[in-house]
């Protein structure tokens, strides 16, 4: 018996007077199916490669080092999405610039030289790590701004991007979940290569350019963010491509996996993270060969998807 779902969360802004102009125009796109015959959305926050003249002349890192904490071509592998019946929405504002795999004011006081509202959350695990919705650092903990920053400076990035992002992806979850009775939000990412675990016995059978490191992470937030059946589902889709799949670990799920997961309310996320040594060249930021072959995968994956129990998650 299924119960009326809650309300997915808008993200309205509320900043006062007129809209902010975004320096990332647009700031993202939904890359729409014809017809939407699958109840997945794919989500792409990290791919974003538009990088704002403001952020490149306020950095001490050059263009390429800012890319560290890019995503890359996490867009691409999923490209299929909207041809297989499914909207991909993908980020073009980058990472470093707004992350939108956080809270909406997860920021670091000592990143901004006048104070912080009430309702900043400075104290989160994202924000001792310098990582926050207003990065401090890049992946490999290179400090990212020459001087401080103006908390304005935070909320026009939130503004401008955050909330639209949030509110388009609210709406794709809640249509989606109207028309199936349900919805699978899939967000996903991909991992630097250096400090991941081993995979488990041994050496992967696809994952030779990732040096026995584990292929790819599954993260369901420990199993609350989706039925077992979904993350079961993609384990065993990926692994009979070759590629070796944990779970939660090191990556459990970020804010929009936790945010958007409420299976008792009719709406299933799941974070994917890909090794980048699997389908790039991590130090000069190129293609690798395989990627081609990943993407032509994740269209299965897709696909694959589609051969859930849906009556069985509908009804949970």
């Amino acid at each position: 018996m299924t119960t009326e779902p809650t309300p997915l969360t808008d993200f309205a802004s509320d900043a006062a007077g007129p809209d902010p102009v975004a320096e990332v125009s647009p700031p993202f796109e939904v890359l729409a199916p014809a017809r939407q015959t699958l109840p997945l959305v794919f989500a792409s926050p990290h791919s974003g490669r538009v990088y704002p003249a403001s952020l490149l002349a306020a950095s001490r890192l050059d263009p390429l080092a800012l890319r560290k904490s890019e995503d890359c071509f996490v867009d691409e592998i999923f490209a299929a999405a909207p041809e297989c019946g499914a909207p991909l929405i993908r980020a073009h504002f980058p990472r470093v610039y707004i992350d939108p795999n956080r809270e909406p004011f997860e920021l670091d006081p000592a990143m901004f030289s006048d104070a912080l509202p009430d309702y900043v959350n400075i104290r989160s695990p994202r924000v001792a790590s310098g990582l926050g919705t207003v990065a401090r650092i890049v992946a490999d903990g290179e400090p990212i701004y020459r001087d401080r920053l103006r908390f304005a400076e935070a909320a026009r990035r939130i503004a401008t991007c955050y909330r639209p992002y949030h509110a388009t992806l609210a709406r794709l979850l809640r249509e989606t979940r109207q028309h199936f009775g349900f919805a699978i939000l899939v967000d996903c990412h991909s991992m630097p290569s250096v400090g991941l675990p081993a995979a488990r016995g041994g050496k992967p059978v696809r994952g030779g350019a990732a040096a026995g490191k584990v292929d790819t992470v599954l993260g369901d937030c420990f199993g609350t963010a989706c039925s077992p059946a979904v993350t079961e589902r993609c384990e065993a889709l990926l692994q009979g491509f070759g590629y070796s799949v944990a779970r939660n670990h090191p990556y459990a799920g970020g804010y929009t996996t936790r945010h958007y997961g409420r299976p008792r309310d009719g709406v299933h996320a799941i974070q994917i993270e890909i090794n980048r040594a699997l389908y790039m060249d991590e130090r000069l930021y190129e293609r690798s060969a395989h990627l081609p072959v990943l993407a032509a995968e994740m269209r299965q994956l897709i696909l694959g998807m589609a051969d859930l129990d849906l009556l069985q998650l509908a009804a949970e």
